[in-house]
C-alpha cells in the first residue's frame, strides 16, 4: 500500500526527514510518534504530496508519489481521508452538508449523497445532529463530523492529525473507539500522535521518528519517554500542523 524507500528531505540546511524506510500494508493502524519536530509533518505531506522529497521514492497503491503530475495529484488526495487536530469544519453549513461537501466536490449524484450521508452519521453516532450547525453541537461531535467526512468517499488510507489533541480523555477514547471502528471496515489508519496513554493502551503498530530518522518500528509498540524530549530549535522552524 505505501512504501517510502530511503526517503529524505530537507529544509535549507534543516532536516525533515533523512532515509527513511518503511512499508505499511493495507489495513494496517499505524501510529505514528514523535517529539514536536522529530519530521512527522514532513512524512505525511510527502505522502499527500504536498511536498516532494530531494531523494528516494514513495510508493503508493502501486505508483510513485513523485511521478504525479499536478493534475493527478486531486485525484492521489482523494483516495485518502484526512482528519484534522481543529476539526476543520465549515460553519456556516450543517452536519449533514458539511459531511456531504467531501461527495459534492468530486462530483457524486444528488441521490447518491442523500443516500449515503445519513448511512455514514449513523455509523459516526452523530445523526440526530444533521441539521445543526458546528457551533451547536460538543467537540466530540465536531471531531465525529469530520471523521464522517473522511471517510465519506471510501478512502484508502485515513490519516489522522492529532485527532484526540483538543478533546477531553473520555471524548478522547471515544473518536479512538470510531477509528477503531473505520480500520476494521478496511480503511488503513495512519494516526499522527503525541498521546502516550493512547498508544500505550491501543496496542498497535508504533512508528517513531526523531531528529528526521525512524528510531524504531514494532508491532503492539509503546510510546518511550525518550522519544518525546524537546524539538531541537531548528528542526521545530520546520515542522507544524498541516495546511488546509
Amino acid at each position: 500500500m505505501i512504501e517510502y524507500k530511503n526517503v529524505s528531505k530537507k529544509y535549507g540546511k534543516n532536516i525533515g526527514v533523512a532515509d527513511i524506510n518503511v512499508r505499511i500494508d493495507d489495513g494496517e493502524f499505524v501510529f505514528l510518534v514523535g517529539p514536536s519536530g522529530a519530521g512527522k509533518s514532513t512524512f505525511v505531506k510527502l505522502l499527500l504530496k504536498m511536498i516532494d522529497a530531494d531523494k528516494g521514492s514513495i510508493m503508493y497503491n502501486g505508483y510513485d508519489v513523485a511521478k504525479l503530475t499536478p493534475r493527478m495529484v486531486p485525484r492521489h488526495r482523494r483516495s485518502m481521508g484526512i482528519v484534522f487536530q481543529d476539526f476543520s469544519l465549515l460553519p456556516k453549513k450543517t452536519v449533514f452538508e458539511n459531511v456531504a461537501f467531501a461527495m459534492e466536490i468530486v462530483q457524486r449524484p444528488y441521490r447518491t449523497i442523500q443516500r449515503q450521508v445519513p448511512q455514514v452519521l449513523e455509523l459516526v453516532g452523530i445523526s440526530a445532529e444533521a441539521n445543526k450547525y458546528p457551533t451547536e453541537i460538543s467537540i466530540g461531535e465536531q471531531q465525529r463530523v469530520a471523521i464522517a467526512r473522511a471517510i465519506m468517499n471510501n478512502p484508502d488510507v485515513l490519516i489522522a492529525d492529532e485527532p484526540t489533541g483538543n478533546l477531553d480523555p473520555d471524548t478522547g477514547w471515544e473518536i479512538m473507539r470510531l477509528l477503531e471502528q473505520v480500520n476494521r471496515r478496511g480503511t488503513t489508519v495512519l494516526m499522527v500522535t503525541h498521546s502516550r496513554e493512547i498508544v500505550n493502551a491501543m496496542n498497535k503498530r508504533v512508528v517513531a521518528i526523531k531528529d528526521g530518522r525512524l528510531v524504531r518500528d514494532e508491532l503492539g509498540g509503546f510510546y518511550h519517554p525518550e522519544e518525546d524530549d524537546d524539538p531541537s530549535p531548528a528542526q521545530a522552524k520546520t515542522e507544524g500542523a498541516l495546511p488546509l
